[in-house]
């Protein structure tokens, strides 16, 4: 049995964590969860109970001793909080950008490179929730063809961006004239090509992201990534138009077959049949959903295809715990 903290127990994700490690019953003897001063003293759910949020400062985390410690609460409060959890011996599972680009950090999707998740230091990074899921996908078909480009285009939803973030739709969608305070652009009934702030380069965060994870998980600085990343008036569910190029052939049958074996993936493909994967179709849902596979007669050896995945569950909480369960003995 094991101690766990989530810190942001209270965002959309942290309440994620808690309900994805009930449903995979993990063996937790005891429970910890922080969030910012505003949220102490409230109490969530957990395994029929009722566990008091703690405020979040040095002390608190020091004055708990835990075999795992979920962070979700965003990049500043990871990069000066989840060391502190670190060096109490507390494997930490951090959800934010903080460390996913620090060589010495392995960043983590279990079916793809669950390896790499031994070589910590006391910190794992779990990736972008975009990222994810499409790694999850393209990975089977690397091995069997090995991929030397990715283009693709996000339809990302909402709540990727938070509660807030929700309930900014939904208030634009009754009153069309409320102000944008959380997107820049109003989201209701529009599609903003924006997530994230811009670099120079005029690639968005995100998009960068999205390259730099994929290279880092794959493992492979060879396969080139350009990224579009969208947010779409949907309250849950990525999906994602995806363009990939292979050294070698591979035809749509046969990634048909490689992906219809692929841990974590679930083929829908009937498209003639009305049957491909939509965000309500992967609501709830840990798995990733692929559909559309076709080829691409503009490259010799290309295909396209369309991934989605639940943000908040596969995206983020369900692959933080899938990335603890790697160290359940026996696990």
């Amino acid at each position: 049995m094991y101690a766990i903290s989530v810190v942001g127990a209270t965002g959309a994700v942290g309440r994620e964590i808690l309900k994805v490690l009930e449903e995979r019953s993990f063996p937790v003897k005891e429970i910890f969860l922080f969030a910012s001063e505003n949220s102490e003293g409230k109490e969530l759910e957990f395994m029929g109970e009722r566990v008091k949020v703690k405020a979040l400062s040095e002390s608190s985390l020091k004055s708990v001793k835990t075999d795992f410690t979920f962070f979700s609460a965003g990049t500043s409060v990871s990069q000066y909080f989840a060391p502190i959890a670190a060096s109490t011996g507390s494997l930490v599972i951090d959800n934010s950008r903080a460390f996913r680009y620090e060589d010495w950090v392995p960043l983590v999707v279990p079916e793809v490179n669950p390896k790499a998740a031994f070589k910590h230091k006391g910190i794992i990074a779990n990736p972008n929730c975009s990222t994810i899921q499409m790694v999850v996908a393209l990975k089977p078909l690397h091995d069997y063809a090995k991929i030397k480009r990715v283009v693709v285009a996000t339809y990302q939803a909402v709540s990727g961006a938070g509660w807030k973030a929700v309930l900014e739709l939904k208030k634009q969608i009754e009153s069309p004239d409320e102000a944008p305070e959380v997107f820049p652009k109003k989201i209701a009934f529009n599609v903003i090509p924006q997530i994230d702030v811009f670099l120079e380069d005029l690639y968005t965060r995100e998009e960068d992201k999205m390259r730099r994870e994929t290279i880092k998980i794959m493992e492979d600085p060879s396969i080139k990534v350009s990224a579009t990343t969208v947010r779409v008036p949907v309250i849950r569910g990525h999906s994602e138009a995806v363009n990939v190029e292979f050294e070698r052939e591979i035809s749509v049958e046969k990634a048909r077959e490689i992906l219809k074996q692929a841990p974590g993936v679930i083929l829908m493909d009937e498209p003639q049949k009305g049957i491909y994967p939509t965000a309500l179709d992967v609501d709830g849902r840990d798995e990733v959903f692929v559909g559309r596979i076709r080829k691409d007669e503009t490259v010799e050896h290309g295909l396209n295809m369309w991934i989605v995945a639940d943000n908040l569950r596969k995206g983020a909480a369900t692959n933080a715990v899938q990335i603890a369960q790697l160290f359940l003995k026996g696990g």
